[in-house]
């Protein structure tokens, strides 16, 4: 693949959207971020020989309401604190050598989200689910 034309379109892709965004096409103010990205939140499961291993878990919120996504941002240390809480009881809970329940960790991660900030709106968003 020749080099020069992969970074004249990165080139070009970058410079359309700063070019519809300047000549005001949108109209009114830059749209928000709406995704938060949180700290890998951390457990310990035991591994398939006997030993200890450590289940990481990457998560992130997407937050459409602009006064939720506030209280999200301003809540991040209890969510992390409650996302703590859930990983190392599904950790826990984990058999050896198996890989943990995905679908039970979004659920109730979704749930620890809901309860902390007081209301649903907040949609929970998983990256990596990862044993080692």
């Amino acid at each position: 693949m020749d080099r020069r034309a992969l970074l004249g379109l990165a080139a070009v892709a970058v410079s359309v959207p700063s070019a519809a965004a300047a000549s005001g096409g949108g109209g009114g103010a830059a749209p928000q971020a709406t995704f938060m990205r949180l700290p890998t939140i951390t457990g310990s499961v035991s591994g398939a020989s006997g030993r200890r291993a450590v289940m990481s878990v990457e998560v992130g919120l997407d937050v459409q309401d602009a006064a939720l996504r506030t209280r999200a941002t301003q809540s991040a240390p209890r969510l992390r604190a409650a996302y703590n809480t859930v990983v190392q009881r599904v950790a826990s809970t984990t058999l050896p050598g198996m890989a943990p329940d995905v679908e039970r960790l979004v659920a109730e991660l979704q749930a620890a989200t809901n309860a902390t900030l007081g209301r649903a709106g907040a949609r929970l968003l998983i990256g990596t689910v990862m044993v080692v």
